[in-house]
């Protein structure tokens, strides 16, 4: 599984940080990135719900 965040629609929430900081961070314009290529497969599960919790659907599953 991957993901990537859209820095468009990014409102800097931290939802996703919150959810899955192993995965997402703050990048220089304090907005979320990921921060692996791949996500492994025992945070899979929270991935899914940091994308479920992005209020602007802002992370892209892929």
């Amino acid at each position: 599984m991957r993901v990537e965040v859209d820095q468009e629609l990014c409102i800097s929430c931290g939802a996703c940080i919150d959810i899955c900081p192993d995965v997402f961070e703050w990048n220089e314009e304090d907005k979320a990135r990921t921060i692996v290529e791949e996500v492994p497969a025992d945070m899979e599960e929270q991935a899914h719900e940091a994308v479920d919790n992005c209020p602007t659907n802002a992370i892209i599953e892929e």
